[in-house]
């Protein structure tokens, strides 16, 4: 984070010829580097046992309402708590809000030795909802919502097109390259080659595209944190709270329902990340890439990543407490 910051305050020039590389909304770089992260965790996945593990029918549903009912509510009046002098830092936090993670969360989930088959399940059920759900969030959560406590209501007209694109690049590219490297390379070397070669070699893949994306991103928008810093932790203390509320919330619950750690994790992950492409792109979009809701939009990511690799650590510490 520092060396990215560093790096987009000294060189300015770097960011800006990385802005360039990109189509549309979508920037090449940051793509390919969650791409790449998501490659290793995705080609690990047992697909053939995903069916089994949805036994507990409670921890699932739990999972849905929390992250589906509760998280949108919980970002629209964090949001609402703390930015209620700064209308456009608001919406561009609603727009996370409604936007379950469909990426990172992978990440997480690994980084913390969660199921994988759980959260590559949720992952694409939370991808189909998004398609469905989203123009619909944006409507009510922007447009009606707002009005009953007296505030101006925003139009968002987003088409599914665009949510289309977002999950094709950010799931459907990693998806589909971990399940024909997986059940190809099974075929053709067998199943323990790829467990005892193939695995190990590519799993720091991870890590490292973690670590490059995470200074990619802060180099992005180093300059402008230096700049506004009071508008950065304005726009990041009800993001550290709605993050740490939505993963601690769905753990307690999990732990209540019996689940066992990996399946715990995964759902608390799932609950607590958002899909901050999908957010950035909408915010750019409808209101430009100079907006507040834009500059909310892009501080998101930034909180998210140092706050939920510590709730990696803290689910550690819960799962020697708890398990």
């Amino acid at each position: 984070m520092a060396a990215g910051v560093g790096i987009g305050v000294v060189f300015p020039s770097v960011p800006e010829l990385i802005q360039g590389m990109g189509d549309g909304t979508t920037n090449s770089p940051l793509a390919i580097g969650l791409i790449l992260m998501m490659y290793p965790p995705l080609a690990k996945v047992r697909y053939e046992k995903i069916p089994a593990l949805f036994a507990n029918k409670g921890l699932f549903l739990s999972n849905m309402i929390i992250t589906w009912v509760v998280g949108p509510l919980l970002m629209f009046f964090l949001s609402g708590l703390f930015l209620n002098d700064y209308p456009e830092y608001m919406s561009g936090l609603i727009l996370i809000g409604i936007a379950p993670c469909i990426a990172m969360v992978i990440v997480w989930n690994e980084l913390a030795d969660g199921n994988r088959e759980y959260i590559a399940a949720l992952v694409g059920i939370n991808s189909v909802l998004q398609l469905l759900l989203f123009s619909i969030y944006a409507w009510f959560f922007l447009g009606k919502l707002p009005t009953v406590f007296g505030r101006n209501s925003i139009q968002v007209v987003i088409g599914i097109g665009e949510i289309a694109k977002t999950v094709g690049i950010y799931l459907g590219i990693p998806f589909l390259m971990g399940v024909v490297s997986r059940y190809g390379l099974i075929a053709l070397k067998g199943e323990a080659w790829f467990n005892q070669k193939y695995i190990p070699r590519i799993s720091p893949i991870t890590l490292t595209a973690l670590l490059l994306t995470i200074v990619l991103m802060f180099s992005l928008k180093g300059e402008l944190m230096v700049k506004l810093p009071l508008d950065v932790v304005r726009v990041a203390i009800p993001l550290v709270l709605y993050f740490c509320i939505m993963f601690g919330l769905m753990f307690f619950v999990a732990k209540k329902l019996g689940a066992a750690y990996p399946e715990t994790a995964s759902v608390s992950f799932s609950a607590a990340g958002n899909n901050f492409e999908l957010a950035i792109a909408v915010a750019v979009g409808v209101f430009g890439l100079n907006s507040g809701q834009a500059f909310a939009g892009v501080i998101g990511p930034l909180v998210e990543v140092p706050v939920l690799i510590l709730m990696v650590r803290l689910a550690f510490v819960l799962k020697k407490r708890w398990f």
